[in-house]
């Protein structure tokens, strides 16, 4: 009888730009078809745990965004002086 594979541990991503250059390479490892099946179950998790890291990372970045925006609307005057 086989045991159980223990579950691998990936490292947390350096950055954004770090999670969308390894998603790229294993999509391109993944399209050589040259990867076990096993090593393409290892790959399809590591895909799926750094699109879920660049989907929260985006969407933070889209929340700061709409912060600065609401902020600088409310703040902007043209003549300088806020007439609220």
């Amino acid at each position: 009888m086989t045991k159980p594979a223990e579950p691998v541990k990936f490292s947390q991503p350096e950055s954004f730009e770090a999670a969308l250059a390894e998603l790229e390479s294993i999509v391109l490892e993944m399209e050589a078809g040259q990867m076990t099946l096993e090593m393409s179950l290892l790959a399809h998790k590591r895909g799926t745990e750094l699109i879920q890291y660049c989907q929260v990372t985006l969407q933070d970045a889209q929340q700061q965004v709409r912060l600065l925006e609401a902020d600088a609307l409310r703040n902007f005057s043209p003549s300088g002086v806020d007439d609220r």
